[in-house]
């Protein structure tokens, strides 16, 4: 049967990013991952340390700490660890050369650790199909802004200093970069891998001496060689002189931008997940929370795309970084209300599609959302509305900060303040993809959708400015992300169907090497049987998810993608995505049973 263009592009595409994926164990099948160390169990760590000013630049080192990037990296043989990444390394500042800096970088400190960040990259890389990886990120932001400076540009403009009083900052030099002290990791008695960042942004303190009255973080890492995941134990104290700090565990993009910069970046990510298509999985134990304002982020997911839907270049003038966060700190109110409508985005979007405005204020529901602002370089927004903070990012940004809330049950989101907080460690399965796929982001009227590709995937707390000294502490392992398509995650069964559509999509009918006749006959039987997951009129199913995953299924044996319209618990509406190709569903359940009925088929893919 004939297939547009169109839909060959589309099984390419999305072929080319999952077949050579790593595979990881959920629930004991074998599951597709995006990032290089799939539920942080591989003995062989690598981790790297970020600190950031207000605008998510350097500005200026922190005396005898070199640029404030650092990683720690090792491969592991019987009972020795060779690290691959020497102190001398770490300690690398502006004016020492290094492999790979180029001159006008040498004297620059925000290009100066832009740099480092991939020269420590290449000494950790792991080459691995289908992109290498490096490492996971602990980021450290220091919340002061010196508006005096002139440091931080406005919406991605530069600006002249100024006075406001709405910012902490103690006087000149409060955005510095902190102290950065790194025990390499090492083999203790027992057989467990041990190792740690930590420091405070209080020049001259002594933190061996108490942490009152001083700024401290820290991120311990601990593992037993051959079993179990990594468990990264995080503590952030907040200061009098430094009352806004932020610290998150984040898996970045492996080349081009991650959230929140305008630097090339190396991270986890060897696969960048695409709205509605990945899951995230993640262990949580919160012990201490930082405090009534503390915005502890269960999930951050960071990207940038411009207004009209383009993928951003790195121009901070058009770019515009985006933000989904979802704060579990049970302190934290809904800034959005009725009341408040320029505290909400525009429109809520339930799991079926409908769309609920926020002026309908019977239905739409306030209480899932803190907060929602709009990028101030948006030249249509709809009225009332909340800018974003113009300073703290290179270029315009919009967040939306979502609470917990039973609107977010489907996609396995806390559903009730506490849900997941102190005294309730958890293991989270959370359809971030599904999710983010029906959050209102702005764009301009008229402009095609921008494609969700998201460059960062983190958690952590921002613990923002408090009269008293605040400390958050908590543990977190089994950091995953699973493809998924569709409602199904990608199996390592799977596999071998994607590769004869990947080689009939391509017009090269040989099957890889790799894979023998075997695994090649088995992907021929199962291709065909999930072709006939649709069968024709009148078949039923005995309910809505079967009929979503038979939708699901067939559009990958018979290489196209479909769109779900008006879709509720009681009729499933489907059509498929490509121009020109009027293949149609209608399934619905019967009136006088509890089964569901194909009612309308065009069969037909021109």
């Amino acid at each position: 049967m004939g297939v547009t263009m169109e839909t060959h592009l589309h099984a390419l595409l999305f072929l080319l990013s999952v077949i050579l994926l790593t595979v990881s164990c959920v629930r004991g099948q074998q599951y597709a991952s995006a990032v290089g160390d799939p539920g942080m169990r591989r003995d062989g760590l690598i981790v790297a340390f970020e600190a950031w000013n207000f605008c998510n630049e350097v500005g200026k080192e922190a005396p005898g700490m070199g640029s404030p990037r650092a990683a720690d990296c090792f491969d592991l043989s019987s009972s020795t660890l060779k690290h691959k990444v020497t102190e001398d390394d770490n300690k690398l500042g502006v004016g020492k050369i290094f492999p790979g800096l180029p001159p006008g970088a040498i004297s620059n400190a925000d290009l100066y650790a832009a740099n480092k960040e991939l020269y420590l990259g290449s000494l950790c890389e792991v080459d691995d199909k289908p992109y290498p990886w490096q490492f996971w990120m602990v980021m450290l932001k220091n919340g002061n802004y010196d508006t005096k400076s002139g440091l931080c540009p406005q919406n991605g403009k530069k600006v002249p200093p100024f006075s406001s009083g709405g910012f902490p900052c103690f006087g000149t030099g409060c955005m510095n970069q902190p102290i950065l002290y790194h025990e390499q990791t090492k083999l203790i008695d027992g057989g467990t891998l041990r190792g740690s960042f930590n420091g405070t942004y209080d020049l001259g303190a002594e933190i061996g001496s108490g942490l009152g009255g001083i700024s401290f973080y820290e991120v311990v890492w601990e593992k037993k060689v051959g079993a179990g995941s990594w468990v990264f134990s995080h503590k952030l104290k907040t200061s009098k002189k430094y009352p806004w700090l932020m610290l998150y565990l984040r898996a970045d993009a492996t080349r081009g931008f991650s959230g929140g910069c305008h630097y090339e970046t190396r991270g986890m990510l060897k696969i960048l997940p695409e709205s509605p298509n990945f899951k995230v999985k993640v262990t949580l134990d919160v012990k201490q929370g930082g405090g009534p304002k503390s915005q502890f982020y269960l999930i951050d997911i960071g990207s940038c795309w411009k207004n009209n839907g383009d993928p951003c270049d790195g121009d901070v003038l058009t770019d515009v970084t985006r933000y989904s966060e979802m704060i579990i700190n049970p302190a934290t109110p809904a800034w959005c209300g009725p009341n408040s409508q320029g505290n909400c985005p525009p429109y809520h979007i339930t799991p079926n599609n409908k769309k609920i405005y926020r002026n309908d204020t019977a239905n739409f529901p306030y209480g899932a959302y803190h907060y929602y602002c709009a990028p101030g370089n948006a030249k249509f927004l709809e009225k009332p509305v909340s800018t974003c903070d113009p300073y703290s990012n290179p270029q315009a940004q919009e967040i939306v900060q979502l609470l917990p809330h039973p609107i977010w049950a489907q996609y396995g989101y806390p559903t009730k303040q506490g849900d997941g907080w102190i005294g309730d460690a958890r293991t989270w399965e959370l359809d971030v993809g599904g999710l983010s796929s029906r959050l209102y982001f702005y764009q301009d009227p008229g402009t095609p959708p921008a494609r969700r590709i998201w460059t960062s995937i983190d958690m952590g707390t921002e613990i923002f400015v408090s009269d008293n000294e605040e400390v958050a502490e908590w543990d977190l392992s089994n950091f995953d992300v699973i493809l998924t398509y569709g409602n199904m995650m990608i199996e390592l069964v799977t596999f071998p169907i994607l590769l004869l559509l990947l080689a009939s999509t391509a017009g090269d009918t040989k099957h890889p090497s790799s894979l023998n006749v075997e695994i090649e006959d088995a992907g021929h039987h199962k291709l065909k049987s999930w072709a006939n997951c649709i069968t024709g009129l009148h078949q039923q199913f005995n309910n809505v998810q079967e009929v979503h995953d038979a939708l699901h299924r067939h559009s990958i044996a018979c290489g196209f993608k479909c769109t779900f319209k008006h879709n509720d618990y009681t009729r499933v509406n489907t059509n498929c995505r490509a121009e020109d190709c009027p293949w149609k569903i209608r399934v619905s359940k019967l009136s006088t049973a509890s089964f569901f009925q194909i009612k309308k088929l065009n069969e037909t893919l021109a």
